[in-house]
């Protein structure tokens, strides 16, 4: 069996995806809160929101990460 060659070349605009996406999920959510009167929902897209804020970080750390590694040819 081959293992396959772990490439990462692409991981830095998979992350910038991935938090394009969040950010666009955080700013609807909020729109949503706005909006709305219905109480549960907008402690339950506040948790959300937060946990959101929570990965948002760790995928910037990860990015930054990612970059140097490129820069520096995965070494």
């Amino acid at each position: 069996m081959k293992n396959n060659k772990d490439d990462r070349t692409d991981n830095v605009d998979r992350i910038q995806c991935n938090i394009d996406n969040t950010i666009q999920n955080v700013r609807l959510a909020n729109d949503v809160i706005e909006k709305t009167s219905d109480e549960k929902m907008k402690k339950t897209l506040e948790s959300k929101n937060q946990l959101r804020e929570e990965a948002l970080a760790g995928m910037k750390k990860e990015i930054k990460e990612e970059a140097m590694a490129k820069e520096n040819n995965y070494k």
